[in-house]
């Protein structure tokens, strides 16, 4: 169902509570999940903007290229005459997530791509040429209907449930973005910054042993459900290296070049290796970003001159990685307390009135 998505995207406002009319005028109620359903376009990063969709000159490119994904099977198998190797395509592609592929990572993809007829082989046996350009061509242009598959929120990873695509639009469960709870009291405003560092944290540190960064951050990129659950709404930006097997960073100069590699940014540019991407990348961001204006003048003035120095601390990126990281641990256990306990949080309520861990 996959065709065309690319980055970034917009919320429709359509949700899977609103109900239909029938041509006898009846009130149909919508076949959907139980929780509200986000609607999202997909525009290209040079041919658009967050305001909307914009073609431009460099977005014919990827028109020619996302035509190549609506051939008929006669015409794409001469398009793919030469045997298709998914492994060897993916270098160069200008994903974050594919910055530094490593085998677990790129199986993981195959396997839990969820477009194609028999999902669930490491093997692409049972994907049709058209399912391999859709494949390459999403992971090119956004990979974040892809994250959404391969780590996908039933199994714990902050990421909204993905619930179908086809073309430039993507379906997936509702939230509000974080930016409309600046203005949140501030035992809310705690409860959520609590969230956000333990989702970084989750990110940095878990049991597959995939290291999660941000190339960059901004407010759309994080939203609440409506139990006030926080999760990424956007992990457009999102990279990720495997910890376990290792990766090999993708070069973009090589000589062996898959049809999507120099979609976005050309051929020319030289990535540094994986290596050098630091543990505190994604906590400067948000806490150099994203959390200040969410907690600024929120709290008692002792309190409040803790957080903010704390944040400072965070968000500075000439610190060593164990300071950032030790900011963030204590700004952490400052919000604790400041949290408090009823039905505006049903995430953890009433759970939390019997245990300390919620």
């Amino acid at each position: 169902m996959i065709s065309n998505p690319g980055a970034p995207w917009r919320s429709q406002g359509w949700s899977a509570n609103t109900k239909t009319r029938s041509r006898t005028g009846e009130s149909v109620p919508p076949q959907l999940p139980q929780r509200p359903a986000a609607l999202s376009a997909f525009c290209g990063k040079q041919g658009g903007s967050r305001n909307g969709c914009r073609p431009s000159a460099s977005h014919r490119t990827w028109c020619r290229e996302e035509q190549q994904a609506q051939l008929s099977p006669s015409e794409s198998q001469n398009h793919m005459s030469r045997q298709f190797n998914f492994h060897a395509s993916v270098p160069g592609l200008p994903s974050p997530l594919l910055r530094c592929p490593s085998q677990r990572l790129l199986d993981r993809v195959v396997r839990r791509y969820a477009e194609v007829a028999d999902a669930g082989s490491i093997f692409m046996d049972h994907f049709t040429d058209r399912d391999k350009l859709r494949l390459l061509y999403t992971l090119a242009v956004n990979a974040h209907p892809i994250l959404l598959q391969i780590f996908p929120g039933a199994e714990g990873w902050p990421l909204p449930r993905y619930l179908g695509s086809c073309g430039r639009f993507l379906v997936s469960t509702s939230t509000s973005p974080l930016q409309e709870f600046y203005g949140a009291p501030a035992d809310q405003a705690a409860d959520l910054a609590y969230q956000l560092l333990g989702v970084l944290e989750s990110l940095r540190s878990n049991d597959l042993n995939y290291f999660f960064y941000f190339t960059h951050v901004d407010v759309d990129m994080f939203g609440i459900f409506n139990n006030g659950h926080l999760f990424i709404r956007d992990a457009s930006a999102l990279g990720v290296i495997d910890r376990q097997e290792g990766s090999q960073a993708a070069s973009r100069a090589g000589e062996n070049k898959d049809i999507f590699s120099c979609l976005v940014s050309g051929c020319q540019t030289e990535l540094p290796s994986c290596d050098t991407i630091p543990e505190k990348q994604s906590l400067v961001l948000v806490c150099g970003q994203v959390l200040p204006p969410l907690l600024q003048a929120k709290f008692p003035s002792p309190v409040q001159e803790e957080i903010d120095a704390e944040l400072a601390r965070c968000g500075e990126g000439t610190r060593p990685d164990p300071e950032v990281l030790q900011a963030a641990s204590r700004l952490k256990d400052i919000l604790r307390p400041l949290r408090t306990c009823d039905p505006r949080f049903a995430y953890r309520y009433p759970d939390c009135k019997y245990n300390d861990k919620f």
